[in-house]
């Protein structure tokens, strides 16, 4: 960590006009600019700054204490990357404590060039979000004063961003599950790779419907939903051959809208580990990771579609199924990294549908 004599005066200025002033622990010259979204996680910052899911945001940190843990080596994160155009945070650790750790969060960021403010009233930051909804801001350093031209971040479509060019494989098995990526993070694979099945990875806009394959996943990703008009209409072909499809985050949203419902975006979304969820059917109540901004429209759901899960905080959609068949997809991540594991039992149900569909097909 830096000497804080050394700290540059920044700030984030949200497009409303309001000021949040702090420091940046190393120069940065340029402004940049993001979707400000607020996280309220108290662990599990190199995942969420790896997640693409974060593409075009600038993340806040609730928790008053950030790195102090340091950066583990690639194996942990959930992509190559760094995907957030900014970071926000009260404090960052001047020291960090662990094993596995092999550079500090303040080496990592600033080896990405990722702008960074720190010494920030995230709690005053966050009301305000809260307040209004999610809000276009840029981080800058404290003297700038011109006029900035912010961005319909909205409009863009970023899954194009963090989608794969060419397809990939893992795994070995006599059954194919292609994934849809639109975004997925890397724990999502490593789950799905504790089966004996291969994974084909595709782009999001690669029609795979002609060709040979058990399942579909649909993962995770950034934006809005109602941008990926290609990765809809290879849904829609894909769930004419009956084979199971099972999609997380995004996923659910692209699977909704493939079969005639509407999607909105929430004030400022879910984005923590402790998202608490109900299995509508059971009754039982699950702890979830989740970070979207969009959900489904519960009113425009067709007739042989059914609600699975349920937010406990604002009773908005987290899952949901085709009645006979073997569709289903969840708002919040099973997968988990981080956040609790009281959910990864659906990996083993896809499979199991697999396997059935393998069997009786």
């Amino acid at each position: 960590m830096t000497n804080p004599e050394t700290y540059v005066p920044a700030k984030l200025v949200l497009e409303t006009g309001e000021q949040f002033f702090g420091f940046s622990p190393f120069a940065q010259q340029n402004i940049s600019l993001g979707e400000v979204v607020f996280n309220t996680g108290m662990v599990g910052y190199v995942e969420s700054l790896t997640d693409p899911s974060y593409a075009g945001q600038i993340l806040v940190f609730t928790y008053p204490l950030i790195g102090n843990y340091g950066v583990s080596d690639q194996n942990t994160w959930e992509s190559a990357s760094i995907h957030v155009k900014g970071v926000v945070m009260s404090q960052l650790a001047a020291f960090h404590s662990n094993h596995t750790a092999t550079q500090s969060l303040f080496e990592w960021l600033k080896a990405h060039h990722i702008p960074t403010l720190i010494h920030a009233d995230t709690r005053a930051i966050t009301r305000r979000l809260r307040l209004k909804g999610v809000i276009p801001g840029a981080i800058m350093p404290a003297q700038h004063s011109d006029a900035i031209q912010f961005e319909d971040f909205g409009g863009i479509h970023w899954i194009k961003t963090v989608s794969i060019s060419k397809p990939e494989y893992y795994g070995a098995g006599d059954k194919t599950i292609i994934i849809m990526d639109c975004g997925i993070k890397k724990n999502i694979i490593r789950h799905l790779l504790k089966f004996p099945i291969r994974l084909k990875r595709v782009p999001y806009n690669y029609d795979f419907t002609e060709e040979p394959f058990d399942a579909v996943f649909i993962s995770n990703g950034p934006g809005d939903p109602k941008h990926c008009t290609e990765s809809i209409t290879i849904i829609q072909k894909a769930m004419t051959k009956r084979k199971p499809i099972f999609g997380i985050c995004l996923g659910t949203q692209l699977m909704a809208l493939a079969v005639g419902a509407q999607t909105y975006k929430l004030p400022f979304g879910h984005r923590s580990h402790n998202q608490p969820c109900m299995d509508v059917e059971t009754k039982h109540c699950y702890l979830t990771s989740q970070n979207h901004s969009y959900a489904v429209d519960e009113k425009t759901l067709p007739k042989d579609w059914k609600v699975t899960f349920r937010n406990l905080n604002d009773q908005s959609i987290e899952g949901i199924a085709h009645e006979s068949l073997p569709f289903f997809a969840v708002q919040f991540h099973p997968e988990s990294c981080p956040g609790p594991l009281d959910t990864e039992w659906l990996f083993s149900k896809f499979y199991h549908l697999i396997t059935r569909e393998k069997n009786h097909g």
